[in-house]
Order: C-alpha cells, then sequence, then structure tokens
C-alpha cells in the first residue's frame, strides 16, 4: 500500500479495486492501455475482501464456488503481468477536466492525470446498518456483534444469532452451522428472500438441529458484561419476550451506501448509481465510465459476470480516446495471448 502522496499520468484512472475494477485493469491491459487503481480501502478487493472473503460464491463462471477472497487472489494473478500501480486507503475526493485530459485528486493528496476515467466503486461508502440496540458498541468493540464474517472458524462450537431474512442471513446461518454449537436465525416473518436450493438446505438443518428458526421474532436487547454477551432479548409485535442464550449475534440488515464524492462530480445519478450508455458504459459526461453495482441501465443485473463484461466493453470504448488515430482490431486471447 502506497501511504506518500503521488502524481501519476495513465491512460485509464480506475476509481475503485474490487473484482469488477481488477477485471477492468486486465482488459486495459490486454489493449495495452496503462492504467491505475485507486481505492478508499487499505487493499484490494472491495466488497469481496472487506465483508465475505470466506463467503462461497456460486455464479461466477467456471467455479461451482469460490470463496471471496480466493476470487480476488486469482484477479491480482490474472493482472500481474501488467504492472498496475496502486493508491489506496485515500479515496478520490475531485474529479476535473473532459475527455482526454481528466485530474484526479485523492484525500492524501496524490494526483492522477488521466485520459478517461472507469468508476468501479461498487455500491460506493458503505457500512452495515446497525440494530437500534441500547449497549451495542460494547459488543461490536469485543466482536460478540459482528456485521461482516471475515474468519468462519471464530465461531467453532458457538451459539450464534444471526438476524435477517435475506441471502447474506441465509447463507452465514448455512455455513456456521457446519462450525457452530447453535445457530438461531431470527427474523420478523416466517418467510425469507432466498433462492429455492438456499431455502431447501435451511429447512434440512433445521431438521438436524443445526439451525433453529426463531420467528416472528425482533432484536428487542443484548444482555451480557463487559461486552461479553450472555443472551439476546427478542420480542414478537405483540411483545411475546424470549431470552435466546448466545455468544454472538450476527445482524445482516444490509448496507447503508452513499456515493460519496463520486456525487459531486457532475455526473447524471439517481439514488446511489450512475446512469450509463449500454454500449460503452459511458456516463453523461463524456470519457468518464461507470461499471458494476454503481453503474446502471435498462435490464441491469448486479452480478459480478457483469460487471466482468462491462469492464471489457468499458476499455474498448476507452481504446478510441486513448487512440483516436489507431483502429482496434480484436482478436481473441486465444490468439493474441498476454501482451508483453
Amino acid at each position: 500500500m502506497t501511504t506518500a502522496s503521488q502524481t501519476l499520468n495513465t491512460d485509464v484512472a480506475i476509481v475503485g479495486a474490487g473484482p469488477t475494477a481488477l477485471f477492468a485493469a486486465f482488459e486495459c491491459g490486454m489493449l495495452k492501455l496503462s492504467c491505475v487503481l485507486i481505492d478508499a480501502l487499505d487493499s484490494v478487493g472491495g466488497q469481496c475482501a472487506a465483508l465475505y472473503p470466506e463467503k462461497p460464491i456460486y455464479d461466477i463462471p467456471a467455479h461451482p464456488a469460490i470463496e471471496g477472497g480466493a476470487l480476488i487472489e486469482a484477479l491480482e494473478q490474472q493482472i500481474a503481468p501488467f504492472d498496475v500501480p496502486r493508491l489506496l486507503g485515500s479515496r478520490v475526493e475531485t474529479l476535473e477536466g473532459q475527455r482526454g485530459a481528466f485530474t484526479l485528486k485523492t484525500a492524501r493528496g496524490d494526483v492522477i492525470n488521466a485520459k478517461a476515467v472507469i468508476i468501479a466503486a461498487g455500491a460506493g461508502a458503505f457500512g452495515p446498518n446497525r440494530p437500534p440496540l441500547d449497549g451495542l458498541e460494547a459488543y461490536e468493540r469485543t466482536g460478540a456483534v459482528q456485521y461482516y464474517v471475515k474468519k468462519r472458524a471464530d465461531f467453532t462450537g458457538k451459539r450464534v444469532v444471526v438476524a435477517g431474512g435475506g441471502d447474506s442471513a441465509l447463507d452465514w446461518a448455512l455455513s456456521l452451522s457446519e462450525v457452530a454449537a447453535q445457530v438461531y436465525l431470527l427474523h420478523r416473518r416466517d418467510r425469507f428472500r432466498g433462492a429455492p436450493e438456499t431455502l431447501s438446505r435451511i429447512e434440512q438443518q433445521i431438521a438436524a438441529g443445526k439451525i433453529e428458526k426463531v420467528v416472528p421474532y425482533q432484536l428487542h436487547a443484548l444482555h451480557g458484561a463487559d461486552g461479553v454477551l450472555s443472551t439476546v432479548e427478542v420480542t414478537t409485535l405483540e411483545g411475546t419476550s424470549r431470552h435466546i442464550e448466545a455468544d454472538a449475534l450476527l445482524p445482516f440488515y444490509g448496507l447503508s451506501t452513499d456515493l460519496g464524492p463520486i456525487a459531486l462530480w457532475g455526473l447524471d445519478t439517481h439514488r446511489n448509481t450512475v446512469p450509463v450508455t449500454p454500449a460503452t458504459l459511458e456516463s453523461s459526461t463524456p470519457g468518464i465510465f461507470a461499471i458494476g453495482d454503481v453503474a446502471t441501465y435498462p435490464g441491469k443485473l448486479k452480478l459480478i459476470l457483469q460487471g466482468f463484461s462491462e469492464g471489457a466493453m468499458a476499455a474498448h470504448a476507452i481504446h478510441a480516446i486513448v487512440h483516436p488515430d489507431t483502429a482496434l482490431h480484436f482478436e481473441y486471447s486465444t490468439s493474441k495471448g498476454v501482451p508483453g
């Protein structure tokens, strides 16, 4: 990670360093476009590395299942031949200029001069939606309450309350049921938002006694001392109360997202996303492109694999900006290999 400020000149500035950004860097390299990755986090990987490095991802082509951290490692290996500079641990605050001549400045004082910009900032600045519970901070400090699972082994032999009704809650309830002493799946209603296969596996683990479904309940209070959790108190809407003996609480209530400085760069935005032209991924500002979760257009799917495709399309569109007098003759990687 770079700590001193730098001035860099490059063809493409990529704002973000998650999986979509990493693959965009690869596509730029394949077209012999220089690029730099810039991210507010102090390591590459975005949400895959920060939120679920050990969580399996099932919809990456050629990988029946791959953990988030392993995916990032593979993408890192893929761009290694291009020696892509990274400016990490400082977010881009300002972006000025025009197509072919942009200047980006980070909070640390880095200056990046680029001919085009790819915004691959995922959900933007993100943080967990925290439950409104008294004394929550003390349990957060000890790790009794966590919003992201970085090491599944930390929950071996523990009693864990997983709160939420979406994919994250269901996936982690299943995963932790393999190592925890007991998993309690808490939701305000007896209906969950998940794939049929996931819901079927949940029912199997319930039948096996590894998961107990606690519905329809909501979090009410945490009980313990000095940040050591002893019980989680839950209630129904009618006021019926229950105390669950537990060592850890994992609330999965989604992320609070914010575009941050991106919203001030003069781009058209819509609900924390950047509308783009589907054929090129170009935003309302010529020369600035958006890919991945931050980009929106009709038919958009928020899948990593779609972000990969968008990275390739944006790189091809940018080639005309960087080399306006050179026709791009597309060749398959099987024919051309990796540029030396």
